[in-house]
Parts: structure tokens; sequence; C-alpha cells
């Protein structure tokens, strides 16, 4: 009995033994469990996200040439404590022949790293097809054994060649096309370190927040064993959607022919700048606006800095006689002169041999003599005489019958002291007199120095856009049009119109046509006879005017000359000022429109005839 109680006795302790022995085992899987659970451990996370960078838009000519565009860049990094120092060589042969990168810089770069080892970006300014490349390169170097592990708390970890995305940079195809109309950029860093660029002038700057109206991609959800994401119910996807790309009205073939002609002029004028514009006379379009001084976007010096400003929009000066048809249609359409009306001259006539000599007209305003640039061989202007052959004291004796209000606001109907419209910022609005000085004199019936200047462009400031728009509307029956070079805007390849503003009357259309066969006249038979093309329908306007400084006369010129050229089916405005062409010597009279700004003229509508912008008919004769 007592045996037996002892058997059962030990077979209790055996079995409280094992249970205990269990409980210690259990215990230790536990906490070792437990210990893992919280100790650090590299695991690829279950959720994976995949970002995909938009950049900005593009700028596209209307003949679909992609002017500017932007390209993604990317930068390289390595940890060097990972390097292999046996493998090291290798590695700069192999990074510099695939980046493209000078081996000296790259192994300098490295051994100084070396020296106190870390995180190391070899370089930041990859681009995508490169980025490919080096990624592919990336593997092979792993296999080589390029890298080595490094011991962590938890383990080893290899970190090799890393590819990252780091930005955006701006491309300019064409180098200097369209500058300075184009703009250029500048770079910025985002908050999580990316490079983007934003426009400081030009195209650039006017649809700054158009072009970069960008939306990033995302992919995200659960990784899959081969660290795929597995899409379900869970995952996100948002497409990526870069910046606006802009359209514009402007070919690039046409504004490149017409800047190799302004090339070839600037330095046969030997002048400071050249500019010109073609508008569509009905429509506002600009189709080219160039100059003579340009600049690569992508590489400004410091020579550049004085081509950075779009003049045509910046630059105010006097604008001479292209403004004497502006103010014959103020005196027109208030009714103010008779269209047979007869003016006098001013003009001497001197015997010499029993021969009459004709001297050039003078006239006293104010305190100022003011002569005619031209003799007449005849006492008295009809109204088409002082338009034709320019006459300063026909339009000025004209202009008193204008008061000052009306003179003033006539000025500003035809958009001068405003800006234009045109879709460029840091536009000029330049200056004309106020109305008290416009209205000196008027109640003791003398004749007024402001209202006789600038009847003929003088005292007066505008800018070259102003004279293009004023000048639309004699081609355009009286009606002015703002001035656009967008044509439209697309995201996502949606497309956006721009919206036009309606077109304000100016003069009417009677006024207009009489305006306009003025300056076909002074095409055909007068100051702008060098811009003559048989077969086209041309008028316009020369204008010679000082530049002046601080109050100051120079014995500097700035040449001009507006007009218009129709076919049957076509209307363009065009405009050239040729700022200080050479004004001594044998070319002395290179300062002369007739002699600079109207040649030009003459080469840029034969460039449209010739890219079939214009169809000359050969029935037209000389009128």
């Amino acid at each position: 009995m007592i045996s037996k109680n002892n058997e059962n006795t030990n077979k209790i302790k055996k079995i409280i033994f094992i249970f205990t022995l269990m409980l210690l085992c259990l215990i230790i899987l536990m906490f070792s469990i437990f210990d893992t659970i919280n100790s650090y451990r590299r695991l690829p996370t279950l959720n994976s996200k995949i970002e995909e960078t938009a950049i900005r838009g593009n700028i596209i000519s209307s003949d679909n040439f992609q002017i500017t565009r932007s390209t993604k860049i990317y930068k390289a990094v390595i940890d060097t404590r990972h390097l292999n120092l046996h493998t090291k060589d290798l590695f700069i042969k192999l990074f510099s022949i695939y980046s493209n990168m000078n081996i000296k810089k790259l192994r300098k770069k490295i051994n100084k790293s070396l020296l106190k080892p870390a995180t190391l970006v070899l370089t930041y300014n990859i681009d995508e097809r490169t980025a490919k490349n080096l990624k592919e390169l990336s593997f092979k170097l792993r296999r080589l054994g390029v890298f080595k592990y490094r011991k962590v708390k938890g383990g080893k970890i290899l970190l090799g060649l890393s590819i990252v995305e780091s930005g955006e940079k701006r491309l300019y195809s064409y180098e200097d096309t369209l500058s300075p109309v184009i703009g250029y950029t500048n770079k910025f860093e985002t908050s999580n370190e990316k490079t983007k660029v934003e426009g400081i002038k030009g195209l650039e700057k006017k649809y700054n927040v158009l072009l970069n109206s960008n939306k990033d991609g995302v992919l995200s959800g659960n990784r899959d064993i081969l660290s795929y994401i597995s899409f379900d119910k869970k995952s996100m996807i948002k497409k990526r959607i870069d910046g606006a790309n802009l359209i514009l009205n402007i070919p690039l073939t046409l504004q490149k022919d017409i800047e190799i002609i302004l090339d070839v002029y600037k330095k046969k004028f030997s002048a400071d700048e050249i500019i010109i514009a073609v508008m569509e006379s009905s429509s506002g379009k600009i189709l080219s606006l160039a100059s003579s001084n340009r600049f690569n976007p992508q590489k400004i010096k410091q020579k550049d800095i004085s081509s950075l400003s779009v003049n045509a929009i910046e630059y105010q000066f006097e604008p001479g006689s292209v403004i004497k048809p502006i103010s014959m249609a103020l005196l027109l359409d208030k009714n103010r002169v008779k269209k047979n009306e007869l003016v006098f001259a001013h003009n001497k006539i001197k015997k010499m041999n029993s021969k009459k000599i004709f001297k050039k007209g003078r006239i006293k305003v104010g305190k100022f003599y003011i002569k005619d640039d031209h003799v007449f061989k005849k006492h008295y202007l009809s109204l088409d005489d002082i338009i034709i052959h320019s006459s300063n004291i026909g339009i000025l004796q004209l202009a008193q019958r204008l008061k000052a209000t009306e003179l003033h606001a006539g000025f500003k109907k035809f958009g001068f002291e405003e800006k234009t419209g045109i879709d460029l910022p840091y536009e000029k609005k330049g200056q004309l007199p106020k109305i008290w000085q416009l209205a000196v004199g008027e109640k003791k019936r003398k004749d007024n120095v402001y209202k006789a200047t600038i009847s003929y462009g003088q005292g007066m400031t505008s800018t070259f856009m102003q004279l293009l728009k004023a000048y639309s509307v004699f081609d355009n029956n009286g009606l002015a049009v703002k001035p656009k070079i967008l044509s439209y805007f697309s995201i996502d390849d949606n497309q956006h119109k721009i919206e036009q503003d309606s077109p304000k009357r100016v003069i009417s259309k009677k006024t207009a046509k009489e305006i306009k066969r003025m300056l076909i006249k002074t095409v055909n038979k007068g100051t702008g006879r060098t811009a003559y093309i048989n077969g086209l329908v041309i008028g316009g306007k020369t204008g010679t005017a000082q530049i002046a400084r601080k109050g100051i006369y120079l014995r500097k010129y700035i040449s001009s000359f507006f007009g218009f050229v129709n076919d049957e089916h076509n209307k363009y405005t065009i405009g050239v000022t040729v700022i200080n062409p050479i004004s001594t010597g044998k070319h002395w009279y290179y300062h002369y429109a007739a002699s600079s700004a109207a040649p030009v003229f003459k080469e840029i509508v034969k460039n449209m005839v010739k890219l079939n912008y214009l169809k000359p008919k050969q029935d037209i004769i000389k009128k």
C-alpha cells in the first residue's frame, strides 16, 4: 500500500516537472516573440506608395514646334560607408562613362568624402535617359560587389548607387528664338527638396500660374510577396497632370525668318536695336514679335542683361511723324477740316537767275520756330500733301482747331497713355501732356506749343506696341483690337480658348477709310515709297524722331515705319522701329525712316509672300 502511494507521488512530481518545464519554455517563447516584435528590424512595409512628380507645361508655336519645355532631372547618390575600396576605381570609371561626368572631378569628390564617410550626392543634373541607364548600372554594381554590407542594429544592410528624382529643368529648343518675348525662368526649391522653375520675364512670367498648374501622380496600395502593388478597393491611383501647354499665335518659321532679316539689317545700320511686329488687323493675333537683341534663356550671360526686357512694350520714346495720321484722323472725325481745303505752307521763294527757288517752310509757335524737313514747291498744302509728304507745319496748324480735351481724349481713345493689354508683363503706358498744358493759349487764341508738337509726335512718349495697335484701326474700319500672343492653352489634353475682348470703336468707318487711302498714297508716291511692292495693297507712314535724355535732344534717332499690307483675303498691320541707326559718315541718311525702317518693312512683306501669308495680285498697279 505504501509502495503504491509512493509510485503515485512520483508520477505527480513528474507531471508537475513536465508542466513546469513546458510553462517555462512557453514563457521563453513568448518573451522571444515579444522581444522580436519590439526590436529593430528592416522588414518591408506591407503598404507601398509611389509618387510621380508632374512638371511645368510647354510653350508651343502655332506650327507645332516646342519652343520651350521642362524635363525631369535626377540626382545620383551613394553612401561611401558602403563603397568597397578594392573596387572604387571600377565604380569611378563606370559611373563616369554612364553619366558623362568628368572622371577627375568625380574621383576628387569621392576621395574627399571618404575622409569622413557619409551620404554623397555625385551629381544633381541627370536627364531621364541617363537616369534609366544609371539604374541599370546600379543593379550590375551590386552583382560585381562594388558595394558592401554594413552591420546595423537588428541585422545588416546594403546601400548601393541610388538614382533619385530631384526636380525639373527648363530647356529652350531653339536657343535665342523668340526671346526676349518668351522670357526666362529661375530655379527654386520646394518643401520636399525638389527643384522647380518659375517665370521671371516674358510669357514665362505672364502665364507662370498656368504653366505650373500641375498635380503630382500617386500610386499606393498593399504589396504582394514580390513587392509589387496589388490593386484592391483600398488602393489609390491619382494620375499625374503636368502644367498647361501654351499654344501661341506665332509660327516658328515666320518668326525665325524675320529674326534673320533683323540680324542682317542691324549690322547694316549699326543700330542699337530693331523691333518688328506682325499682327492680324481684324483679330489682334500677333504672328511675329521680334527683336534684333536676343539671348539664350538657358545660358544668360552678363552681356545679355540689356536684352532681357521686351522693348516693344517697355521702351518709351517720342514716336515722331507716325503720329500725324492719328492727328489727322481726330480732325476728320470731329469735322474740323474739309476734304478739299488747303493749308498755308509758310515756305519762302528766293529768285536766283530769274528762277524761283523754294525754301523749307518755317513757322513760329510760342517762342519756338518749327520747320518742315521737306521743300514744298507750292504755297498751299492739301490734306493729302500733309500726310504723304509729312508736313509738320501743315498738321500743327490744323491741330489748333481741336480743343485740349478733344485732343487728349482722342489720343487716349487710340490707346496712348494706356496699356494695350497684350499678354506680356511689365508693359509701360507712355505719357501725354496734361490737359492744362494742352489748353494753354486757347482762350487767347494763340498757338499752343504742346498742341503743335504732339500733333507730329513730339512732347509725348509711346511704346512700339501702342503704335501698332493704333495703326490697326485704319486697316480695321475704325475698330481697335487687343494684341494677343497666346491662342489657347491645354491641360491634360483638354483645350481652353482665350476669350478675346470685343473690338472698340475709335473713329468712324468713313474716317478710317480716308486715312487708309492717304497711307496707301504715301507708299505709292510719298515718303513710304521704299516699302512699295507691286500686287499688294500697302499703306504706311514714316517717322524719324530724336532721342531725348533728361530733357535734352541727342544726335541719336529713332526711325519707324508703321502700316498695313493686304491681299484679297488677308489683312496685316506691321510695325518696324530702328533704334539709333548710324547717322554719320557716308551712311548718314540711315537715320531717316525711308532709308531704314521702310526697307525692313518691305523685306518682311516679301518674306510673308514667300511663306504664303500673302498672295500678290499682278494686275494691281500704282495709282
